[in-house]
């Protein structure tokens, strides 16, 4: 029996096409369904869609799983139907912002950015910076994305711990947090969307952390309270490098443009090249998984 899975362009048509009866049917995101869709079991939304998913799925009678592109599932949690699995793709992007992260924190150390103003003004700003070695970076979500940044901060002598939902070797429980936000250099925020963690970064967060400390956001803008961050950064107490944004994107007369002691890219941390191919070689062994009978293993369950 062959297994039909929709997909949003011709990467994942290609890399369906490579498994074992699988057949990949091609459909264009805002237009109507192709024919195919009443035998598809498979869904994989395009990456980032912003539109409400929940009008597709009406349109699927046989869907048993909805595979992302993205490690994130913030926009599907609670909108897939009943008795269909929903599936990340976690391990496809995390190396890239893993990388975002160590780019931020070197920029902001190595003062890049104020060497790059004083070239723009023509003035030779010769002076000593700080350095990401000997830093002790906490990283509060110990998923692949969690994992691949320790793995990258380590060679540049810097001590990486982290934090998940609950402790286990290893790793520390979010519990843990009060006592040890004092005690590190850099927090990056690794965390899924969820509920649970809306505004977990918040004014209490925020005030435990050490001075003149770094707060890095590669997770989703809402996970960070924004005018409790402004706060801080207006006081010069902190500085941080975001990447995602609550709202997003930025309004243009939002106070985030001028906030002092900020790095902000919009939301590319994973946006580089070969992101397609490394979310679909992800995609293409979840949908192997299923089309033999076994359970994806990037099943949402809520843990970080």
């Amino acid at each position: 029996m062959t297994l039909t899975v929709l997909v949003p362009d011709d990467f994942g048509v290609q890399a369906l096409s490579q498994v074992d009866g699988v057949r990949p049917v091609r459909y264009v995101p805002g237009e109507p369904l192709p024919a195919e869709a009443a035998d598809a079991e498979v869904l994989v939304p395009k990456f980032l869609a912003g539109t409400d998913p929940r009008d597709v799925f009406a349109q699927l009678p046989k869907l048993k799983l909805v595979q992302l592109l993205s490690a994130g599932a913030e926009n599907f949690v609670g909108r897939v139907p009943d008795g269909v699995m929903l599936s990340t793709c976690r391990g496809a992007h995390g190396g890239s912002t893993a990388e975002w992260a160590v780019g931020a924190l070197l920029a902001i150390y190595r003062d890049f950015l104020v060497f790059e103003r004083a070239r723009v003004e023509g003035r030779w700003d010769y002076h000593l910076t700080d350095t990401l070695q000997d830093k002790k970076v906490l990283i509060v979500g110990a998923g692949d994305l969690g994992e691949q940044l320790k793995r990258r901060l380590e060679p540049f002598d810097a001590t990486a711990v982290l934090v998940g939902r609950t402790a286990r070797d290893g790793v520390h429980g979010v519990d843990e947090l009060p006592s040890l936000l004092p005690e590190f250099d850099a927090v990056v925020i690794f965390t899924p969307m969820t509920e649970e963690t809306r505004h977990l970064v918040d004014a209490k967060f925020l005030a435990a952390m050490k001075d003149n400390a770094i707060l890095v956001n590669g997770a989703r803008g809402p996970v960070v309270d924004t005018d409790a961050l402004l706060a801080e950064l207006n006081s010069g107490r902190l500085r941080a490098a975001l990447d995602v944004t609550d709202p997003e994107p930025l309004p243009a007369d939002h106070p985030l443009w001028t906030a002092p002691g900020l790095l902000l890219t919009p939301h590319v941390a994973g946006s580089c090249t070969g992101h397609a191919q490394r979310a679909y070689a992800v995609v293409a062994a979840e949908v192997a998984r299923y089309a033999a009978g076994e359970r994806p293993r990037n099943l949402v369950n809520g843990a970080y």
